[in-house]
Protein backbone atom coordinates (compact mmCIF):
# COMPACT_ATOMS: atom_id res chain seq x y z
CA UNK A 1 0.00 0.00 0.00
CA UNK A 2 0.89 3.89 -0.57
CA UNK A 3 0.64 5.69 2.96
CA UNK A 4 0.83 9.56 2.66
CA UNK A 5 -0.20 12.03 4.92
CA UNK A 6 -1.93 15.60 4.21
CA UNK A 7 -0.55 16.81 7.38
CA UNK A 8 1.71 16.10 10.18
CA UNK A 9 0.73 16.59 13.75
CA UNK A 10 4.83 15.37 14.88
CA UNK A 11 6.48 12.36 15.00
CA UNK A 12 7.27 11.15 18.40
CA UNK A 13 10.71 10.24 18.58
CA UNK A 14 11.22 7.10 21.49
CA UNK A 15 14.18 6.17 21.07
CA UNK A 16 16.03 9.42 20.22
CA UNK A 17 17.29 8.79 17.05
CA UNK A 18 19.17 11.12 14.73
CA UNK A 19 17.34 14.48 13.91
CA UNK A 20 18.29 13.22 10.53
CA UNK A 21 16.49 10.57 10.70
CA UNK A 22 13.44 11.89 12.37
CA UNK A 23 13.37 14.60 8.83
CA UNK A 24 13.88 11.47 6.65
CA UNK A 25 10.41 9.94 8.03
CA UNK A 26 9.04 13.27 8.18
CA UNK A 27 9.50 13.81 4.27
CA UNK A 28 8.27 10.15 3.29
CA UNK A 29 5.40 10.79 5.25
CA UNK A 30 4.17 13.85 3.34
CA UNK A 31 5.49 12.60 -0.04
CA UNK A 32 4.42 9.35 0.34
CA UNK A 33 5.95 6.13 0.74
CA UNK A 34 5.48 2.12 0.47
CA UNK A 35 4.14 1.10 3.55
CA UNK A 36 3.25 -2.60 4.82
CA UNK A 37 0.38 -2.79 7.87
CA UNK A 38 1.04 -5.07 10.59
CA UNK A 39 -1.41 -7.83 10.24
CA UNK A 40 -1.86 -8.18 13.62
CA UNK A 41 -1.76 -4.10 15.04
CA UNK A 42 -4.21 -1.62 13.91
CA UNK A 43 -2.05 1.46 13.44
CA UNK A 44 1.41 -0.12 12.98
CA UNK A 45 3.31 0.10 9.73
CA UNK A 46 6.93 -1.08 8.29
CA UNK A 47 7.66 2.03 5.37
CA UNK A 48 9.67 1.55 3.28
CA UNK A 49 12.70 4.24 2.62
CA UNK A 50 15.34 4.62 0.07
CA UNK A 51 17.99 3.13 2.19
CA UNK A 52 16.27 2.32 5.53
CA UNK A 53 13.28 1.02 6.92
CA UNK A 54 10.56 2.66 9.40
CA UNK A 55 8.55 0.72 12.25
CA UNK A 56 5.81 3.27 12.81
CA UNK A 57 2.13 3.78 14.52
CA UNK A 58 -0.14 6.32 13.92
CA UNK A 59 -1.82 7.21 16.51
CA UNK A 60 -5.86 6.86 15.58
CA UNK A 61 -6.77 9.67 18.26
CA UNK A 62 -4.44 12.47 17.15
CA UNK A 63 -2.59 10.99 14.25
CA UNK A 64 0.60 11.36 15.68
CA UNK A 65 3.47 8.92 14.49
CA UNK A 66 5.22 7.19 17.02
CA UNK A 67 8.83 5.83 15.53
CA UNK A 68 9.38 2.60 17.11
CA UNK A 69 12.29 1.55 15.16
CA UNK A 70 14.40 1.85 11.70
CA UNK A 71 17.22 -0.11 10.40
CA UNK A 72 19.02 -0.11 6.97
CA UNK A 73 18.32 -2.54 4.16
CA UNK A 74 19.86 -5.55 4.16
CA UNK A 75 21.79 -4.66 0.84
CA UNK A 76 22.45 -1.19 2.59
CA UNK A 77 23.52 -3.02 6.23
CA UNK A 78 25.71 -4.88 3.97
CA UNK A 79 27.49 -1.80 2.12
CA UNK A 80 27.61 -0.57 5.45
CA UNK A 81 29.17 -2.82 7.01
CA UNK A 82 32.15 -3.24 4.28
CA UNK A 83 32.67 0.39 4.24
CA UNK A 84 33.67 0.50 8.23
CA UNK A 85 35.94 -2.56 7.37
CA UNK A 86 37.36 -0.08 4.79
CA UNK A 87 36.44 -1.92 1.63
CA UNK A 88 35.37 -0.07 -1.37
CA UNK A 89 32.59 -0.88 -3.19
CA UNK A 90 33.12 -1.85 -6.82
CA UNK A 91 32.11 0.36 -9.29
CA UNK A 92 32.88 -2.35 -12.17
CA UNK A 93 32.63 -6.37 -12.65
CA UNK A 94 34.20 -7.45 -9.58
Amino acid sequence: MHLRMEHLPGVDNLRDYPVEMIEELKGLLLSGASALPDAKREGFYDLEGSGRKFFIHISPATSRVALLATWLHPEREFEHASRAEGDVPCAGRC
